[in-house]
């Protein structure tokens, strides 16, 4: 029997009830919400997900496990500059600073942009993240050790055009500020643009260390570039990628519901003199708590969504240098390790205090089509958790489970191209609802996660 063809899209749909967490806060400590549905609802946004997701594939892959155990894989750092110089003072025995500051000097000369040199904290750190594949700090590194008495001879000249550079500048500002009046600031002016118009160019970077740069950096084979793309607009020849996962914002499916946690926290030292006090005033002078204060905390049951393209991704390895059938394995690979972090990773916020991060989810509905599918509007309508026989819904999970399952059985029976629908829960009152709702036989109950897709 010869296997159906597989569909563009596979849709990915979660239910997960969360208690007393905080995955991602705004800019004043507070949980980020949205509107729907003319209520305010909690939300865990999409860019926390898809990190939580990368790093949990990438940290699989390096330690051996799962489908892309021994695949590239990225890293996204502002540090690259600082790698190489290690690389270049561990591998190749280049004294410290001279390491850091070739490797500096020559990815600034390729493009990057990096801090205010007079700042220490930010010198050798790129102006933006950059996501790229992990070993580019070592390629980097071999080339300048490799090319050692060229790259150099180079980096001398272009930090002594630079020297240069500055000097004029600082003269120039220095004119403008002696200046008396508007005819002397003027000649001052004509004359530093002047000595500016001899002063050294900075020299090109050799086009064989450029080149040797830009193929670092290039997103290559690592796997998760592929899948959650890059984009890198300082370097105009540095190749972006259009990823091929598409992630939802997380919202809960009822009206938002928030709490303000009072803590305290004990200071070891002065209960310890507390306890050992000799008189009831020593005792007295440590009374108190160490430190108080507030925080949000969250709980709710959330839906969230995300879309594999399965052509976007194997377009992406194709691109990287993969031939058809190399591309082919990695993908099948890549789709896997996806699905898996899509339901296991979890944002790390707070996961100390609030144990999120052990969570499962109450469903997972997976299934192909020909376009992506996104079911938020069967929760547009807040979930109302009052008794039935007040004409409420019951608790927030198995209700929002019913409704999802409802609309896409609705859905499924318009739109021909809807295939091999499977769900997946972790909760036994789910599973007993699953049972009650005679489901269609087109939909699969699975019990693993990797069953999740065909």
């Amino acid at each position: 029997m010869t296997e159906a063809p597989r569909s563009q899209f596979l849709s990915l749909h979660l239910l997960e009830t969360l208690a007393a967490v905080l995955p991602v806060r705004d800019e004043n400590g507070q949980p980020k919400t949205l509107v729907f549905g003319g209520v305010e609802r909690h939300m865990i946004t999409s860019q926390a997900r898809r990190r939580a997701e990368r790093v949990h594939a990438r940290n699989r892959a390096n330690a051996g496990r799962g489908a892309l155990k021994g695949r590239s894989m990225g890293v996204r750092t502002r540090e690259w500059a600082i790698l190489a110089g290690r690389e270049l003072e561990s591998t190749h025995g280049w004294e410290k600073e001279k390491a850091l500051v070739t490797a500096r000097a020559v990815m600034e000369a390729s493009g990057l942009k990096f801090g205010d040199p007079k700042k220490k904290t930010v010198a050798n750190l790129t102006k933006v993240l950059v996501f790229a594949p992990s070993d580019a700090a070592e390629r980097i590194a071999a080339h300048i050790a490799d090319q050692a008495a060229e790259v150099e001879e180079w980096r001398d000249a272009y930090l002594e055009a630079q020297a240069s550079a500055e000097a004029a500048k600082k003269a120039r500002r220095g004119a403008r500020k002696k200046a008396a009046s508007p005819t002397e600031t003027q000649e001052a002016e004509e004359t530093s643009t002047a000595e500016a118009a001899v002063s050294v160019p900075l020299p090109p970077l050799p086009k064989a260390t450029r080149d040797a740069v830009l193929l670092a950096l290039a997103p290559r084979d690592a796997v998760d570039i592929a899948l959650y793309g890059r984009f890198l607009a300082e370097i105009p020849d540095s190749p972006n990628v259009d990823g091929a996962v598409q992630s939802g914002h997380a919202f809960t499916v009822h009206e938002a519901e928030q709490i303000e946690d009072f803590y305290a926290a004990a200071d070891d030292a002065k209960l310890d003199r507390k306890r050992n006090a000799l008189s009831f005033l020593d005792a007295a002078d440590d009374a108190g708590a160490g430190m108080t204060g507030y925080q949000s905390l969250i709980s709710g049951t959330f839906y969230r969504h995300a879309v594999l393209d399965r052509t976007q991704l194997r377009t992406n390895l194709r691109a990287a240098g993969m031939h058809e059938q190399e591309a082919e394995t990695a993908a099948s690979e890549a789709e896997k390790e996806f699905v898996n972090a899509f339901v296991e990773a979890f944002p790390e916020a707070k996961k100390n205090s609030t144990a999120s991060t052990g969570s499962l989810p109450a469903l997972v509905l997976a299934f192909e089509g020909e376009r992506p599918y996104n079911y938020a509007s069967a929760f547009q309508r807040p979930v109302d958790e009052g008794p039935a026989s007040a004409g409420g819904e019951g608790p927030a999970g198995p209700a929002a489970v019913r409704r999802l399952l409802r609309h896409h059985t609705f859905v499924s029976r318009r739109r021909d191209d809807l295939r091999t629908t499977r769900v997946l829960t972790y909760d036994p009152e789910i599973d007993m609802l699953l049972g009650e709702l005679g489901l269609p036989e087109s939909l699969t109950v699975v019990e693993r996660t990797e069953d999740l897709t065909p």
